[in-house]
């Protein structure tokens, strides 16, 4: 989009204001990189309209695209100009809990991408030295209702299939208990004292689970006001 004015504001928002672009940088910078996680990511995109703009940002300099060798397909990365994005992302996100909070409905509350929050927030640090599976099950949908994330090294890799060894840790629990734990809305001890969330498992790992299964960066950041909805529209 091409606003026409020399002013840098106006220069950046034409790069950046085409809708899911944004949505697109957030996910490159939580670690997405090919097609299929931007799709699990933001399920109401087309196909036909993330490929358009991922080339628009790959052709603005923004993201960059490399063939995967032996495999059909690319991975995407951000480029330093895509990377410098970081700081307004989370600006806009520290906004968005001061001021956008709504009531969180069921269409909201996305597995894959809570999952892949919650995958990148774990302190691994604070896991033994060895590979350790956690297992979670979610009781109140039958898509994407069971997810493994295997740490090894300091590395995780999130399954949405069984990687095979014994979990250390089972984490049963619903959506909107899951989603309210990690913006912070609610604590693990919370939650489990509320019975919405059960933790099993290796009793070292369940007893500092709060050390490690770590909420948002978000998380804590208290509201200011609220807007008001936009109004619903009706067909004519």
């Amino acid at each position: 989009m091409d606003y026409g004015q020399f002013c840098p504001v106006s220069k950046a928002a034409g790069l950046l204001s085409e809708k899911w672009a944004l949505l697109i940088i957030r996910d490159l910078l939580c670690g997405s990189a090919r097609f299929q996680e931007f799709q699990y990511g933001m399920p109401k995109i087309s196909p036909t309209v993330l490929t358009r703009r991922l080339n628009e940002l790959c052709d603005a300099g923004l993201v960059a695209r490399k063939k995967i060798h032996g495999r059909r397909g690319f991975e995407y990365s951000l480029t330093p100009a895509g990377r410098d994005l970081e700081p307004i992302i989370v600006h806009l996100g520290t906004w968005g809990m001061q001021w956008a909070r709504s009531t969180l409905t069921d269409e909201e509350m996305n597995v894959y991408l809570l999952m892949i929050a919650f995958e990148k927030r774990i302190d691994t640090a604070q896991l033994p030295n060895r590979e350790t599976v956690l297992h979670f099950d979610f009781d109140d949908t039958q898509i994407g209702k069971r997810w493994w994330i295997v740490i090894r090294g300091g590395a995780t890799d999130l399954c949405d299939y069984d990687p095979g060894p014994e979990p250390a840790v089972y984490i049963s629990s619903d959506r909107r208990t899951m989603t309210e734990i990690y913006l912070g809305d609610i604590s693990i001890a919370q939650a489990r004292r509320l019975d919405r969330l059960k933790v099993s498992g290796a009793s070292a790992l369940t007893r500092t689970i709060q050390s490690w299964l770590r909420p948002s960066t978000f998380a804590g950041i208290e509201r200011k006001g609220s807007l008001p909805r936009p109004p619903l529209t009706h067909a004519s």
